[in-house]
């Protein structure tokens, strides 16, 4: 039905300018036409120009497609970027709880060579402990009895009446109680059991663990 409007607007329009181009002649080339001619051929011309009128406003109004809208194509560089994120990612969390498993598998594995030598549990409780002051002097006096001075390293651990131990690397050479405390250092004197190797200068002092 489309197409017929069509066709025929068109060989409406094909006629219409056929006709004017009729008149024009007759206008300028044939003088001596007849007023009928002429006004038959002004009838037809309006005519088939109506006609015409009549069928652009059907055709304007005929519905048109929808268009539809452009679909957005994807950033491949974005796409890139975001993999690359996520290996990155994927690296760190496998790097570190590769690392926990092999923390917790070493703690297990100190555990249990210490559950079965308890010389391993103590040596490493004695490395662990807090380091609160440095041996100045070891003074040997019969009189009042053998002492050391030291430095006081953290202040708020020691007191009088505290007890403190010298550390030699993973040993306990003796403990000592605190008798002294003052602005420029500590005194302290040894415990029974105080072994017959003597205090060096810079003898690590510790408060002694729980075995």
């Amino acid at each position: 039905m489309d197409t017929m409007k069509l066709l025929l607007g068109a060989t409406i329009a094909v006629l219409v300018g056929a006709l004017a181009l009729s008149w024009q002649g007759m206008n300028h080339g044939v003088k001596n036409a007849s007023p009928d001619e002429i006004a038959r051929l002004k009838k037809q011309i309006s005519e088939l120009r109506a006609d015409q009128e009549k069928l652009n406003p059907e055709k304007a109004q005929q519905p048109r497609a929808p268009i539809p809208p452009p679909q957005a194509e994807p950033n491949a560089e974005l796409e890139a970027m975001k993999h690359q994120l996520e290996e990155v990612e994927k690296k760190q969390n496998e790097s570190r709880d590769k690392k926990v498993a092999q923390d917790e598998e070493g703690l297990l594995a100190q555990r249990g060579l210490e559950s079965a030598d308890s010389e391993l549990r103590r040596a490493r409780l004695i490395s662990q402990s807090l380091l609160v002051g440095k041996v100045k002097e070891f003074v040997e006096n019969a009189d009042v009895g053998d002492f050391i001075t030291f430095d006081v390293l953290m202040r708020e651990q020691i007191q009088a009446g505290a007890t403190i131990a010298i550390r030699r690397k993973t040993g306990i050479l003796g403990q000592f109680k605190v008798t002294e405390v003052t602005d420029d250092g500590a005194v302290a004197s040894p415990l029974p059991g105080f072994a017959p190797v003597k205090p060096l200068p810079g003898d690590e002092l510790i408060l002694p663990p729980q075995y």
